[in-house]
């Protein structure tokens, strides 16, 4: 029996109304009837005077635009655009599908700033060991060791980090060198590395001041002990906490002729009275670290106040940074030359 079934056509926009069921004589019809309309003009004359009933399959309130009406929107995407070139209900699998979900905005990886942490929060982290030594040039004193610090047991070992580089930039260091061969340095260049405070968190922000200021005494007694030539403090935070505790807090402290830690604040050498570790007559002139020259006239360690060379401190430009540390380096490398001389050896 041949098929009587007309031919789908899409012509035009789909004419969705000639696939549409209708009732009458085979309304008992257990199967929908297509009636197949003709494509002559007169056909859609006659078609476009009676409104074809409301498709079942159509979910959206929204009026179909037709080809004659203008885009009220140039930049709306229409139902085609955004389900493809033909309406879902072509598709029988494009008709149940549901309408995709729109994207999730990305989340901020921006971090909150930081707050106080107890000891306990990094207390699986080790205290990070001092490289110290006899005869030093320079004392240098961090702030305290980081997250990557601490786990590596080797000071400012974090990539971000520019302690390394600028030693090596500012003519501290005569050749480059790693964050683990920071051990090394003691006995190689006569310079040594600790902190104001021992414990490692993940920035300064979680210290307490208080904390820093108990450190200053610590500080004070290295000196003594180990009797560098120069204190470079790596960081203004580290300087605020000694201006705190010799001078006490803003506003009431004591003022002094030369007003060397009452004055405005300047990176570099500071004033022959905030050296560290000034002998007092409560002090022992020989309480020294081993190999350490116990000299009765010692008159203390010279301050010298360097950039911080954390990747979190932004308040000095690079440029900068490195004019402070060129002040230091030109210092180191007077000295080293003068002793290389005496001993006939570079220093590697």
């Amino acid at each position: 029996m041949a098929d009587d079934s007309p031919l789908p056509t899409f012509a035009g926009r789909l004419r969705v109304a000639d696939f549409m069921y209708r009732g009458g004589d085979d309304a008992g019809s257990p199967s929908p009837v297509r009636v197949l309309r003709s494509s002559s003009s007169s056909s859609r004359s006659t078609s476009a005077s009676a409104a074809p009933p409301r498709p079942a399959w159509r979910a959206s309130p929204r009026k179909r635009r037709t080809a004659d009406e203008p885009d009220p929107d140039p930049d709306a995407k229409t139902e085609e655009e955004v389900d493809g070139a033909l309406p879902a209900a072509a598709d029988p699998v494009l008709a149940t599908a549901p309408s995709p979900s729109p994207s999730p905005r990305k989340k901020s990886r921006s971090r909150a700033p930081s707050a106080y942490a107890p000891p306990a929060t990094y207390a699986h982290l080790p205290p990070l060991q001092d490289a110290l030594g006899p005869n030093l040039l320079v004392l240098f004193v961090g702030l305290n060791p980081g997250i990557e610090t601490a786990r590596t047991g080797h000071a400012y070992a974090h990539p971000s980090n520019l302690f390394w580089k600028l030693l090596y930039r500012s003519g501290v260091l005569p050749v480059p060198c790693r964050f683990d061969e920071d051990r090394t340095l003691p006995a190689r260049f006569r310079l040594g590395l600790t902190n104001i405070v021992r414990r490692p968190t993940r920035n300064g922000a979680e210290l307490r001041p208080a904390e820093l200021d108990a450190g200053v005494a610590v500080l004070e007694d290295k000196a003594r002990r180990w009797r560098p030539a120069v204190v470079c403090l790596v960081g203004k935070g580290i300087w605020d906490s000694i201006v705190r505790v010799r001078y006490g807090p803003p506003g009431k402290r004591k003022k002094k002729k030369d007003g060397d830690g009452d004055g405005p604040f300047k990176y570099g050498w500071q004033g022959e009275r905030e050296n560290m570790g000034v002998l007092g007559p409560q002090h022992d002139p020989g309480d020294v670290a081993e190999g350490v020259e116990a000299a009765p006239g010692w008159r203390g360690a010279r301050v010298f106040v360097a950039a911080s060379t954390s990747g979190l401190a932004a308040t000095l430009s690079p440029a900068e940074k490195e004019a402070i540390w060129a002040q230091l380096g030109a210092w180191v490398a007077e000295k080293r030359a003068a002793l290389e001389a005496a001993s006939g050896q570079p220093w590697r």
